[in-house]
């Protein structure tokens, strides 16, 4: 039977099973857990909305320019970025109008059909501007102006959607060079929104990072350490990472390209820090101080309890023409295999039985999932398994992460949801499909006896907020 027309583009059946008897438990078991509080400990939404409180642009500056989700596909298609108002580096003509880009963007969106984008795009739609008619060329337009209308009223304001969308707290990812003054300045206006900031030290551990050697000069500007030196340079990073945590960090984040670590002594952990530091090109060399660096902050993390999360697994910025021309996080961030057993085995051998260390693990490759990633949180005290990341950010990602780690690490191995994105009005959206499709996972359990509906109707409020909370440690 087809679920009753609703006024809405999101069906409230959404994700569930098709067998009926199936469906009525992932709708109890959703039921209780639609309206809890989100808890987002990893994201990249910007702290400076937070701050200033100011009205978001045009709806195109919002929900389209910004997002690589979007725009990236609509770029495979042969739509040139520029048309979608996509900034360049040296600054040369893009389009500014917001209504032309949201035309052009309505005028293809059907290219988005059977994709998470599109689950998220209704959804925000619907729920955050109370739009009921599908998106298409024919009412671009006037989509543009409800939306228009919309933000600049009091109740579109950052701070007011954030308490909106029930938002318990929210983590921001900044880089270890950043003075987080717009986490002082929300501090200071008194405001009691819970927003948090996330080390990610890439700039001054990755040799490859542009800039580096100016990078690690201005560390040891900020931190009075002498970055010229081993020890002075590993000062820097326990000092910024207590400044971070003054500001309410409770995690660092490594966007490395692969998981190796090594734990060197410290006699050649400093002769390799002096060749890099003397800019060393030898790619062996530079591989392995990043894999030094993973190693270095996991013993950090023991000591200041930051939670430690590794991202590896992307080749960032595929194209060097797209890179020069647009910069960094233009959609060309591509899937690469990642080992995991061989590569995490030093920092494993060096912290990996520590009960008082968490070390969550992402993957972009699915095949280590079952063979390597859940055998290793299984039965390591230290590690837990991030959800389903990136492009597997959707519902059959989700699913196959639940089917391919469950057996083996079980439930409580891993860490919830995160949301993991730039585009903040999306960020109930994408819980809302985490929720759903956790929910009809539980519910198949439950159907095969595989689980007690007592057991269901526990843990879905763990996966949908408890357990990110517990172990991001908020």
């Amino acid at each position: 039977m087809n679920s009753p027309v609703a006024s809405s583009l999101v069906d409230p059946d959404l994700l569930f099973p098709a067998e009926p008897s199936v469906r009525r438990i992932a709708r109890d078991l959703y039921g209780l857990v639609k309206s809890l509080p989100i808890v987002s400990p990893h994201g990249h939404t910007e702290p400076r909305w937070y701050a200033l409180n100011e009205p978001f642009p045009d709806p195109a500056q919002l929900l389209i320019v910004p997002d690589h989700y979007v725009f990236r596909m609509l770029f495979s298609q042969g739509i040139r970025l520029e048309d979608l108002g996509v900034p360049t580096l040296d600054g040369a003509p893009v389009e500014t109008d917001g209504r032309r880009i949201w035309r052009l963007f309505a005028e293809n969106y059907f290219l988005f059909r059977g994709t998470p984008t599109r689950l998220w795009f209704d959804h925000v739609l619907t729920d955050l501007f109370g739009i009921t008619e599908p998106l298409s060329a024919a009412n671009a337009d006037r989509h543009y102006d409800t939306i228009a209308e919309c933000l600049q009223r009091e109740e579109f304001r950052p701070r007011a959607l954030f308490e909106r969308f029930n938002i318990e707290v929210i983590a921001t990812t900044d880089g270890a060079l950043d003075d987080l003054a717009w986490h002082r300045q929300i501090r200071d206006s008194g405001w009691q929104g819970r927003v948090v900031s996330a080390y990610r030290p890439d700039a001054v551990v990755d040799p490859d990072f542009e800039g580096f050697a100016g990078n690690l000069d201005r560390l040891g500007e900020i931190t009075g350490c002498d970055t010229g030196s081993w020890a002075g340079y590993l000062d820097a990073h326990r000092q910024r990472r207590g400044y971070f945590k003054s500001y309410g960090a409770t995690s660092t984040d490594h966007g490395h390209a692969t998981a190796d670590t090594a734990n060197l002594s410290a006699t050649a952990a400093q002769e390799l820090f002096n060749r890099i530091r003397a800019g060393s090109t030898d790619e062996r060399e530079r591989r392995l101080f990043r894999a030094q660096m993973l190693t270095e902050m996991a013993k950090m993390s023991l000591d200041d309890g930051l939670v430690l999360q590794i991202h590896p697994g992307s080749w960032r910025n595929h194209s060097p023409a797209m890179l020069k021309r647009f910069g960094r996080d233009k959609g060309f961030d591509i899937p690469n295999r990642t080992d995991y057993v061989a590569a995490l085995k030093p920092l494993l051998d060096a912290v990996g039985l520590e009960r008082d260390l968490t070390v969550i693990l992402f993957t972009l490759d699915e095949t280590s999932y079952a063979r390597e990633l859940a055998p290793l949180a299984g039965v390591y005290p230290a590690l837990r398994l991030g959800p389903a990341w990136w492009f597997h950010d959707s519902p059959e990602g989700m699913r196959r992460f639940r089917e391919m780690t469950t057996e083996s690490a079980g439930f409580y191995n891993t860490v919830g949801f995160n949301d993991d994105t730039r585009a903040f009005p999306s960020i109930p959206a994408r819980h809302d499909v985490a929720r759903r499709v956790d929910c009809a996972f539980l519910a198949r359990l439950v159907s095969e006896h595989r689980l007690r509906e007592d057991e269901a109707r526990e843990l879905a409020p763990e996966l949908a907020y408890a357990l990110a909370k517990r172990a991001y440690r908020l």
